[in-house]
């Protein structure tokens, strides 16, 4: 019997699960991020394993709701590398208070960055709700919690005094491979698991931790608290301000991580919620939370797997803290968002995977286009069918699409040889196929738009097609007769094979007419190096180089007449 595709058997557990737990309530999944900076391709993966889980639970027709919370009280950290280092004198303070960076509209450091992940979730279909975790604790939402925790720190201390004497964190990825270690450490970065505090303290054990109401930073600790008047007094060792306030109405400071996760699986009702390898070790926030929002506060630890790494095609490992990170958004201006989403519908979530942002996005274009032909013509497999099915929609209805999905790398061929000249580009895709010509670029769009950002912010200037301007007459004058003549053929051929079919069957034929030999001939060890030699021929007198885009989209571009001009003079 084959496997059952990982959405469906997680979909299967967790309605089973949540029936246990809550019967007759919306089953809910969540997601963390922190906006301490850009939310990259890597944090996507904490969003879509859940979202697809819950869409495909929702296709079923079940009350479902994807939490996101965005951990926009957590601390301010560090100072990325291309912001003015005078943002230094805001670490410590909550992310909602500091600036946002020089010149953006946005009203402080979380909204900042928060924005653009919003906008890539709702181009890649993604259904949640929004949790900011300074609004609950502003609001007083977790006050009960809060106490609770205060008043059981004890026990919340002994769960964690068991792991306490345990290896670390860095210890413990030695297990993974050398750089998907250093990408835990580097994801660590950007949770609330950061330079973790756990509350423990010369003062005692206290899981809250005050931001402080003069400096605003939680360079605090609670040196004393009455569990009876709930009257807690901290020490600021940033400023030295020292204060008593009543924590029943005090809502200027959170939990420390490891109480606040599980403390929000119980009051959300969690069901279902992936964690990363930085998440998961022995002592981790995952592992302990297990044990906290069980003893602690009468809740269950959600089911959900651990997920692995995502890397970026031709780049190191992925880390918010590096500043320059491909982002969702950044991938959505090279490629559709249903590929996007299927490069994680197709891995299972403990299956690491690279977003290519270089040549690699032409193959993936490819390998994703001859799966749709496969599905139309009934070849695909069941899981394939699936995971394309979650890429191309959700249960709220399909995605766009471009019309008419041409070729990748032809639309950035052609993108490339015009530098996006839509008269030009119009022009050479009109005549791809005389039968069925393009018409309007609406057909191929958004693809062709992807295909032409790509080609203008990932491709290398050196590696850009420039088409000679005049021809190349001194090559030209080296030219030997079986040179000449295949230039010949070539040109003899051009107006009654004036389409991607029949220029490719020209450029490919002009060596087997030269060798005597038929249209149909197998290609043999001689034959192929004959063409590749006409083709090196060809890109020489066009661009000036060895190689380039396909000969036939290439000589398509540049226009007969000119083609006349460059290999004829």
């Amino acid at each position: 019997m084959a496997e059952v595709e990982w959405v469906n058997r997680y979909a299967d557990e967790v309605i089973a699960e949540a029936a246990r737990r809550a019967p007759g309530k919306p089953i809910v999944c969540a997601s963390g991020l922190s906006p301490s900076g850009p939310v990259h391709l890597g944090n996507l993966r904490e969003v879509m394993t859940p979202h697809l889980v819950a869409d495909e639970i929702r296709r079923r027709g079940h009350d479902v709701v994807h939490l996101i919370s965005w951990d926009d009280f957590d601390r301010f950290r560090r100072v990325p590398a291309d912001i003015d280092q005078s943002w230094t004198e805001h670490i410590g303070k909550p992310l909602t208070a500091v600036p946002a960076p020089p010149g953006s509209t946005y009203p402080n450091w979380s909204e900042h960055f928060k924005a653009a992940m919003v906008e890539s979730l709702a181009e890649l279909g993604v259904e949640y709700r929004g949790v900011s975790q300074t609004e609950m604790y502003r609001s007083g939402a977790y006050r009960e919690q809060v106490l609770l925790a205060m008043r059981e720190r004890g026990r919340i201390d002994a769960i964690l005094e068991r792991y306490r004497t345990k290896k670390k964190v860095t210890q413990q990825n030695a297990k993974l491979d050398e750089a998907d270690a250093a990408a835990a450490a580097e994801a660590a970065q950007g949770s609330g698991a950061a330079e973790e505090d756990d509350g423990s303290a010369a003062t005692g054990y206290y899981p809250f931790k005050p931001f402080c109401s003069s400096c605003g930073k939680d360079f605090t600790t609670v040196v004393a608290y009455d569990d009876d008047s709930t009257e807690m007094t901290y020490r600021c060792t940033g400023c030295g301000h020292t204060e008593t306030v009543l924590l029943s109405e005090f809502t200027n400071g959170k939990l420390v991580w490891k109480v606040d996760w599980p403390m929000r699986w119980a009051y959300e009702g969690v069901v279902f919620e992936p964690s990363g390898v930085d998440h998961s070790s022995p002592g981790s926030s995952f592992v302990v939370g297990g044990q906290i929002v069980t003893e602690i506060f009468g809740g269950e630890q959600p089911i959900g797997p651990m997920y692995a790494f995502v890397g970026i095609s031709g780049m190191a490992k992925m880390s918010s803290s590096k500043g320059a990170v491909p982002t969702p958004a950044d991938a959505l201006q090279i490629m559709e968002a249903p590929l996007l989403r299927w490069l994680y519908a197709r891995r299972r979530p403990n299956q690491a995977f690279k977003v290519a942002f270089d040549q690699e996005i032409q193959r993936l274009y490819d390998e994703w286009d001859a799966l749709e032909k496969r599905i139309a013509a009934g070849q695909a497999g069941d899981a394939e069918v699936a995971a394309h099915t979650r890429a191309i929609g959700t249960a709220a209805g399909p995605l766009p699409a471009t019309p008419r999905p041409l070729p990748y790398r032809m639309l950035a061929s052609v993108a490339d040889i015009t530098t996006g000249v839509e008269e030009q580009l119009l022009r050479i895709l009109h005549d791809l196929d005389p039968a069925d010509p393009v018409t309007s670029l609406d057909e191929v769009r958004p693809r062709l738009d992807r295909a032409a950002t790509w080609v203008a912010t990932q491709v290398p200037a050196e590696q850009r097609t420039r088409v000679r301007e005049e021809p190349d007459k001194e090559l030209l004058a080296t030219l030997d007769d079986t040179q000449r003549e295949s230039l010949r053929l070539l040109l003899a051929g051009l107006d009654d094979n004036w389409s991607l079919d029949g220029l490719t069957a020209l450029v490919y034929g002009v060596p087997k007419t030269q060798a005597g030999l038929p249209m149909d001939t197998k290609p043999t060890p001689e034959l192929k190096a004959a063409q590749r030699a006409f083709f090196a021929l060809l890109y020489h007198l066009l661009v000036g180089r060895d190689t380039g885009p396909r000969l036939p989209t290439l000589l398509l571009a540049v226009g007969a007449d000119r083609v006349r001009t460059l290999v004829g003079a």
